[in-house]
């Protein structure tokens, strides 16, 4: 089992986005996806998520965002809209009302040295373009399958300016991007992970703390008042990497007008 943070050459497997992207995001094929599963050691594979947002991204093209959510969710699933978090189950109506176009994908994965419990960090863009940041938790199943149960997204304030259109006769490069697989450090024989460090209070709000069944990843959620009467909904990770803890992911993010 791999017990270093790993940066994954999954260049083929991120998904590039920008504020013009009006097809949406661009994905790799079905052979890129195994082939990069092979190579991933232990059973804390940050590639299996990797592979698990892109099918979840790929079915909410197929048939819809709210049923694909529906086909990834764990029972209890959460949604962390613009009023707090509430279960997935009872806002799916409105969302399945307001026809959400969404497509998205993952720039930074954490796992605990398990692989019980993981979050991905990343991009979306909407149906009209607009892009923002993300946050799914993703625990494992029975049958060793991923199945969301928190999600957490915000646009960009202010939007990245639109990309100058490509004339005729143009040479364009694509960088390649790279998915960052973090994966915490698995104890030694007869050792015990030392608690994380106390969680700071929040600044108002409700919030909820989970811990991995190792020990080794620790993740939060805070609903937050803003200054402008408006919310925001914060989320941070750490874990535990070669005798400390780090902090992996910290997101504050605008509630969006749905959700």
């Amino acid at each position: 089992m791999t017990t270093r943070s790993t940066t994954l050459v999954l260049g083929a497997l991120a998904l590039t986005l920008s504020a013009c992207a009006a097809n949406g995001p661009r994905g790799p094929s079905d052979t890129v996806i195994e082939r990069a599963l092979r190579g991933a050691p232990g059973e804390a594979q940050p590639s299996t998520i990797v592979s698990t947002e892109i099918a979840y991204a790929r079915a909410a093209r197929e048939k819809g965002f709210v049923d694909a959510a529906r086909d990834f969710a764990a029972s209890g699933a959460l949604i962390h809209g613009r009023n707090g978090v509430v279960p997935f189950d009872a806002v799916a109506p409105a969302l399945e009302r307001a026809n959400i176009q969404i497509q998205w994908g993952p720039r930074v994965v954490v796992k605990s040295c398990d692989g019980s419990l993981a979050l991905s960090q990343g991009r979306f863009v909407d149906g009209e373009g607009m892009v923002g940041n993300y946050v799914t938790v993703w625990a494992r199943q029975d049958d060793n399958s991923y199945r969301w149960t928190y999600d957490n997204a915000g646009l960009d304030d202010p939007q990245p300016s639109p990309r100058m259109q490509a004339e005729e006769g143009d040479i364009i490069v694509t960088a390649m991007n790279m998915v960052r697989g973090l994966v915490a450090t698995c104890p030694r024989n007869g050792e015990s992970v030392p608690p994380p460090p106390p969680i700071p209070a929040g600044e108002s709000g409700d919030s909820a703390v989970q811990v991995s069944r190792d020990g080794t990843l620790r993740w939060r959620w805070e609903h937050r008042d803003g200054d402008n009467g408006d919310s925001v909904k914060y989320v941070t990770a750490d874990y535990w990497f070669e005798g400390e803890w780090v902090t992996a992911i910290e997101e504050s993010l605008a509630s969006a007008d749905e959700g």
